[in-house]
């Protein structure tokens, strides 16, 4: 079986502010977003920040959404796909099922500590019949990604923005700035940007990072990160996200009757 690409999961459609990112350099990407979203930016404590996201995601015991990913793999940014993911906290859990082609109907299991913690997979189509159970760092699935699937889901969301943030703040070089609010999958979200010294960007996971925080919840919504010749490398989003999902057993079973694994 060929590389699983179809791990490989994008949103094509891109908001004005990521072209201009590609295209300004910070300094005038900055100025530009002030006097998009209402002037100069306000300075929030990042400590704070982080400490209000992370009590927000520690309340979310389980969820489903739909989630949207977009990758820059050897240079090349991906096309879109769309996946239901279905998601646990304890033991780590996820499902997930491409919804549009090319890879619509594929599907992929996963739970901490069972099938010798590897994932069940599935492709679509003709090949639905051939399930294959895969260590998420197999070689296959690494070489077209630049995280393992089981780094999936707001919680690694966050992760990954803490770990850049309290990186940045112990080197006393990040700046951590407001852009005001933006509705983005139906939520009001507040906008925050983390940038990051271009120099160093090596260091980090990018250089600037645009972040979509659900203003009701605190949940991070949606987060694009973008390198230091300011190119979109990764854009993860979560759509139509249910906190209060009832997600049961049953949910990361492959014997579930909805499911063919």
């Amino acid at each position: 079986m060929a590389p699983l690409c179809w791990l490989q999961l994008v949103d094509s459609r891109l908001q004005v502010s990521r072209v201009m990112t590609r295209t300004l350099c910070p300094a005038l990407f900055l100025l530009a977003a002030m006097a998009a979203h209402g002037g100069v930016a306000a300075e929030p404590d990042p400590e704070k920040w982080l400490a209000g996201a992370e009590a927000g995601y520690a309340r979310v015991e389980s969820y489903t959404a739909i989630f949207h990913k977009q990758q820059r793999v050897a240079g090349e940014l991906l096309a879109e796909e769309t996946i239901l993911l279905k998601c646990r906290k304890k033991p780590f859990s996820l499902y997930m099922k491409w919804l549009t082609k090319p890879f619509k109907g594929s599907e992929l299991l996963y739970v901490a500590g069972w099938n010798e913690d590897r994932i069940r997979a599935h492709r679509g189509g003709i090949l639905r019949f051939i399930t294959r159970n895969i260590d998420p760092s197999d070689p296959g699935l690494l070489a077209g990604n630049l995280r393992p699937v089981t780094s999936t889901g707001i919680g690694y969301l966050l992760q990954t923005v803490a770990l850049n943030m309290r990186k940045a703040i112990e080197a006393g070089e990040l700046t951590f700035s407001e852009r005001g609010e933006e509705n983005v999958y139906g939520r009001n979200t507040q906008i925050l940007e983390v940038v990051l010294p271009r120099d160093k960007a090596k260091d980090y996971d990018g250089a600037l990072f645009v972040i979509n925080q659900d203003v009701a919840s605190k949940i991070l919504l949606r987060i694009r990160v973008y390198d230091r010749d300011e190119q979109l490398v990764e854009n993860y989003g979560y759509e139509n996200v249910d906190l209060d999902a009832p997600l049961s057993d049953a949910d990361f079973d492959p014997k579930n009757p909805a499911y063919r694994f």
